[in-house]
């Protein structure tokens, strides 16, 4: 089980926000560079970039922000950065930058036809970031909700070779109310492609519940205000969620 901070980007610092709204931003760091190098310090084995201005301006926004935290993690481990990503050429970009996976959020739902283009172009670097409030799918900064099922649409994202889903809950997210994990056990259980939990990962009791799922299908949760405030270590967290979910044993 990973556990992977944020790092969400505003105006070229590292913000969190409360329910997505970009108002109400908490800048913890002027610096995300030096705080991605701090996350991996901490033992992170994979990073979660998010350009906040990009995802509301529909286009890159933090680019520079995002290339310092590249380079200060070098080849150590893989990032997956999502927000404002709309086409097949700033996908390129920012794979040749480095980032590891790109997410694909409100453009995978308004354009699915898009996310099909980009999972053919560039298999195995492409997850969809599916935020939904009692199960229902919104877009654009969780400002406007859909008629989507949140697992039907995951069905078919999966179909189109996505390498992942990313699902928030977003009655949680940056609430530190604990993860809704009955809900991310649904989607995962249907289906085959693993799923990233995020929204409300705030305490050690979320590690080991979502540990105890894992079977499941969930490969990883995604915590930000959380490690940022101070309630959860995130040393402490990986180290938890290495303890309930060893390696699997190699085969003689």
């Amino acid at each position: 089980m990973l556990i992977i901070p944020a790092i969400d980007l505003k105006d070229g610092h590292c913000v969190r926000l409360k329910q997505g709204e970009m108002e109400g931003a908490t800048v913890f760091s002027d610096d995300p560079a030096a705080m991605a190098r701090l996350w991996v310090e901490s033992g992170a084995r994979r990073l979660h970039l998010v350009d906040l201005d990009g995802a509301f301006a529909g286009k890159p926004r933090n680019e520079e922000a995002i290339k310092a935290v590249i380079k200060a993690v070098g080849d150590s481990i893989p990032v997956q950065l999502g927000g404002g990503i709309r086409d097949l050429d700033t996908i390129e970009r920012y794979l040749d930058d480095g980032v590891s996976y790109v997410i694909i959020g409100t453009a995978a739902v308004k354009t699915p036809g898009f996310l099909h283009d980009a999972c053919y172009a560039f298999p195995g670097h492409v997850l969809v970031a599916l935020d939904a409030r009692d199960g229902k799918v919104a877009v654009e900064g969780w400002s406007k909700m859909t008629g989507h099922d949140v697992i039907d649409l995951a069905k078919k994202f999966q179909d189109y070779g996505v390498e992942a889903i990313i699902y928030t809950d977003i009655g949680r997210d940056g609430m530190l109310t604990g993860v809704n994990t009955e809900a991310t056990v649904e989607l995962a259980k249907a289906l085959t492609v693993p799923v990233i939990a995020s929204g409300g990962v705030g305490t050690l009791d979320d590690v080991r519940a979502l540990c105890a799922v894992q079977g499941e299908g969930i490969m990883g949760a995604i915590t930000g205000r959380a490690i940022y405030q101070g309630t959860m270590d995130f040393a402490a967290a990986q180290r938890l969620a290495d303890e309930l979910s060893p390696p699997p044993a190699l085969e003689a």
